[in-house]
């Protein structure tokens, strides 16, 4: 009689986006995420989710999950639209370095309260973005921001290869109101009522 191995199980996968839409490139987290959700389609064991500034609610959803990937502005002080890729350990030191708003703060203290509980993710990364305008009340992504939204979903891929989740690109990408966010707060209904970046207006 042969016995054969019991398949270890996938590891849950949790790829989030955070921050606040309403301060321009506070948004990036949530754009980028949005952005994945309608272009590609992801495995059983793979959460996408909109975390925007839900802070300590997050702590559960880690709880179910052992790897995390991060969509976020960062500043790292490097020129706008700057994508920066950190892993493991540094992510808690850059998400804290410099608080750019409550919601990176409280994203700090998600990891720290996932640690005391024995639920840390076993394997994390940030994919983060320099902002260049957190004070555009009702403003769009500036255009510096918006434009590595396509690169920041191409890292995104590269290092949920490394964790061995295999996407699938969609064929059409879901439409808006098929996205993550409804009430037309998702990017191309939201941003039709924003304030147009303000890169772009002044030219």
């Amino acid at each position: 009689m042969t016995v054969h191995p019991t398949p270890s199980p996938s590891p849950r996968v949790l790829v989030l986006g955070i921050g606040n839409i309403l301060w321009a490139d506070e948004g990036f987290g949530v754009r980028a995420v949005e952005a994945f959700h309608r272009g590609f389609t992801a495995p059983d064991n793979v959460t996408v989710l909109d975390g925007g500034t839900q802070g300590l609610y997050l702590v559960n959803l880690l709880q179910e999950h052992d790897h995390l990937l991060v969509f976020d502005a960062i500043d790292y002080g490097l020129p706008p639209g700057t994508l920066k890729r950190v892993d493991g350990d540094e992510v808690p030191k850059f998400t804290g370095a410099k608080k750019m708003s409550l919601h990176q703060t409280g994203f700090q203290e998600v990891l720290s309260a996932a640690d005391l509980l024995e639920a840390a993710p076993k394997r994390l990364a940030l994919i983060g973005c320099q902002p260049e305008d957190l004070e555009d009340w009702g403003g769009a992504l500036t255009a510096p921001v918006n434009a590595r939204i396509a690169d920041a979903l191409t890292l995104a891929c590269d290092i949920l290869a490394e964790w061995g989740v295999t996407l699938a690109r969609r064929a059409v990408p879901l439409d808006p109101a098929e996205g993550l966010l409804g009430h037309d707060i998702d990017q191309v209904n939201y941003e039709r009522h924003a304030d147009p970046p303000r890169a772009a207006a002044n030219e």
